[in-house]
């Protein structure tokens, strides 16, 4: 087989959204020909950890490790954190208000780690990768951000392959999860000019000198193509059909609107609160059978909404499950839940979790864009219905649609074998074999 340095941070013990697209893609690469060679952080300091992901991990990987040294325990130190509490990304917090420290060491973030907290990992890599390579050369390379420090040692790595006396040119596809400078909150960073001068160079950087440029949306392709000045192919994240294989469980006899995943403020669907407390005042057989289920960590906004719409008595919390206990969760739920960043890149937004919700086969209710990229996938594969942000009228009317038809509430999921893993592997592996540097 050929074989594909993959550079990620995001690796098993680590669980959460960040790991699933390559956790996938290396699982199924080997069926297309092609050996991945995985190359993350030693102890790294994720936020959630799911040992369970680990099953995923094929035989032919080859894992290397290296030490990383993140500012977190400083970080921690400066806002008075617990040692043992975890830090989480995209402006998610769980307390009312944060304080001096915590925005200070927002600024702090932006401005001097660049192009995120993982910036101290670039160096030490690139000299390691470059020693190994020469030993044990690959056929192509990836990166994948965020954290887009990933980019920046890929970059390093290939240029200095590329002046090797061999002269072996090695390509290289830069994968963007998420965007970097669009971002939805890369204007919360408060950066100053110069920062913003230096994040927006790297970026260009990357977006030049790679081979291949990717992303997860069609939208979000758009952008970074004004940005680069170049073609950018979509392949999108998926489902993993092994996750779906086991029975089907019987659906709730309650109405369970679900949600599965992080929702931090940007992502608050305020709006659909109001409209489910509305409901419930004037329905007492909706307010008896409403259950309102949350998986994963949520920003305290949300809960302040629920609580302000007299929904807490119909509020279950999960603060997190192991990803092989999601499929029946989303697969028993009446609906589920997909709220979108109300952001300025609001239109490229595709939630991973969008496929596994088509894969669970259940009616999806999106609060976004209509003509946003997840409205797009939600209404091609026929799968639910979408409300903009402020639509609560259209809100109340589609819940109540779905509440109607108690059992008989079914939709058609057409067309969504293109976003399995297998088949999404399979066109990488088609973008690798035409790779050239």
């Amino acid at each position: 087989m050929k074989r594909v340095l993959i550079i990620t941070y995001y690796w098993p013990p680590s669980g959460g959204a960040g790991v699933q697209r390559w956790l996938k893609m290396v699982k199924y690469l080997p069926q297309f020909g092609w050996k991945p060679v995985v190359f993350t952080a030693k102890d790294a300091e994720y936020p959630i950890i799911d040992e369970s992901l680990q099953k995923d991990v094929p035989p032919e990987a080859e894992i290397i490790r290296q030490p990383i040294w993140e500012p977190y325990d400083l970080y921690k130190k400066v806002i008075g954190q617990k040692k043992e509490e975890k830090v989480y990304s995209g402006f998610l917090s769980e307390k009312k208000k944060p304080g001096f420290a915590q925005r200070a060491s927002v600024w702090i973030r932006g401005n001097l780690f660049i192009p995120d907290a993982r910036c101290f990992w670039i160096g030490p890599s690139r000299k390691f990768l470059i020693d190994h390579l020469k030993k044990n050369p690959v056929d192509a390379i990836i990166s994948t951000g965020p954290p887009h420090t990933t980019h920046m040692i890929a970059l390093g790595v290939k240029r200095r392959l590329n002046t090797l006396p061999t002269g072996r040119q090695v390509p290289w596809i830069a994968d963007f999860r998420d965007p970097w400078t669009q971002i939805d909150f890369y204007d919360q960073l408060h950066l100053t000019q110069w920062a913003d001068a230096r994040h927006k160079k790297m970026e260009k950087d990357v977006l030049k000198n790679a081979d291949e440029v990717v992303t997860v949306s069609w939208h979000w392709a758009d952008d970074l193509k004004k940005i680069g000045g170049r073609e950018v192919t979509v392949i999108t994240n998926g489902y993993d059909e092994d996750d779906y294989k086991t029975s089907r469980p019987a659906v709730d006899e309650k109405f369970s609107l679900t949600h599965v995943g992080s929702i931090n403020a940007d992502r608050n669907p305020k709006m659909l609160w109001v409209a489910l407390g509305e409901l419930c005042k004037m329905n007492e057989a909706f307010r008896n059978e409403l259950l309102i289920r949350l998986v994963g960590k949520n920003d305290v906004s949300v809960y302040d909404d629920i609580e302000r719409n007299g929904l807490t008595a119909n509020l279950e919390r999960i603060d997190y499950l192991p990803h092989a206990q999601i499929a029946p969760i989303q697969q028993r739920s009446k609906v589920l839940l997909l709220p979108i960043n109300d952001t300025p890149n609001v239109m490229g937004i595709i939630p991973g979790k969008i496929f596994e919700y088509l894969a669970a086969r259940r009616p999806i209710l999106v609060i976004g864009k209509e003509d946003g990229d997840s409205a797009r996938i939600v209404r091609e594969s026929g799968a639910g219905v979408i409300c903009g942000f402020e639509e609560k009228e259209k809100m109340k009317s589609e819940v109540m649609k779905m509440f109607s038809a108690g059992s008989d509430l079914q939709i058609s999921s057409s067309g969504i074998q293109q976003y399995s893993r297998k088949e999404l592997a399979g066109k990488m592996a088609e973008l690798l074999n035409g790779v050239k540097s």
